[in-house]
């Protein structure tokens, strides 16, 4: 046989293999987006993931993909990173307050115009871009989120708010028409904070919305592993996590400072109705599908007691 056509004969085998590779991962993938299928999935977007090029092209494939296959996806974002920037060209000196930015007037004006501005029209650009289709709000839209001033202890943050109700038509008319919402937390006042704008926390805005959505899922997407059972190893993700097994693994001190917060998000929206809440590594291309359409996952899940790997 002429050399040529032994090359013609193995590149023709080598490219069926391949293809037969990539029928089986979606063979895999079929039972995930039939379970899926139809029903909406909170995701919060942070961390690395929106800060890295490559992870946020893979993150925005990962969304399309979801909406594409009917799975209904409402994106909800923050942007601390983009926020100081802004005040730091400003020159504005930032503080916290039990780890909260404290937010006065100017600050919450930086805000409103980072997060309901350049980040939120930046990321719908990019699924637009991607060919998806997006549309950008924030929680004053529709008086979508209303809160009322935090003072966790009676301290004062300023412009700082917590959800009190989440309007949701909204968002329930784009994901009706196949558009994925990408909302800033950014929230009306309401009561005696009528007419003010509160900055709110992403995460407790994700949790809140996911609640108001009945949604199947809250998933958000953080600069760690996931749940560590020893915090100098990232290999021992603890994959999946009953509701009632959070408190225990609090007083073990295997959930502490930074994860804190996150994990009772997850509470949060458990409690709200979410079936189940994923802790995943947002620093791990196409993570969101990897957690959410393989057996292995790649993240750590908070649902039922006991837990169930789905």
């Amino acid at each position: 046989m002429p050399m040529n056509t032994v090359n013609t004969v193995n590149d023709t085998a080598q490219t069926a293999r391949l293809a037969a590779q990539r029928a089986e991962v979606l063979i895999r993938a079929l039972p995930y987006i039939q379970r899926y299928r139809g029903r909406t999935m909170v995701v919060k977007y942070g961390g690395n993931a929106m800060i890295n090029n490559d992870l946020k092209a893979a993150v925005i494939q990962d969304l399309i993909l979801m909406s594409c296959v009917g799975i209904p996806v409402v994106l909800v974002h923050g942007g601390g990173p983009e926020i100081e920037a802004m005040l730091n060209a400003l020159g504005k000196k930032s503080r916290f307050v039990q780890g909260l930015r404290y937010t006065d007037e100017e600050t919450m004006e930086v805000v409103q115009m980072v997060l309901c501005g350049k980040v939120n029209k930046d990321i719908t650009a990019l699924i637009e871009r991607a060919g998806g289709s997006a549309l950008g709000l924030c929680g004053i839209d529709g008086a979508m989120l209303l809160a009322r001033r935090l003072r966790p202890g009676g301290e004062d943050l300023g412009l700082v708010g917590e959800i009190v109700q989440v309007h949701t038509r909204a968002l329930e008319n784009l994901l009706a028409a196949g558009t994925i919402p990408v909302v800033s937390s950014v929230a009306l006042g309401t009561g005696e904070d009528s007419g003010r704008v509160f900055n709110v926390n992403a995460d407790t805005a994700a949790a809140k919305i996911a609640a108001a959505l009945g949604a199947e899922k809250l998933v958000l997407m953080t600069d760690v592993r996931g749940i560590l059972r020893d915090l100098g190893d990232e290999e021992s993700v603890i994959k999946a996590v009953s509701r009632d097994g959070l408190e225990d693994l609090k007083k073990e001190g295997i959930i502490s400072k930074g994860m804190i917060p996150k994990v009772d998000c997850c509470a949060l929206a458990l409690d709200g109705g979410v079936k189940k809440t994923h802790i995943i590594d947002g620093r791990l291309p196409h993570a969101l599908l990897i957690e959410l359409f393989t057996d292995e996952g790649i993240g750590t899940m908070i649902g039922a007691s006991p837990p169930v790997l789905s």
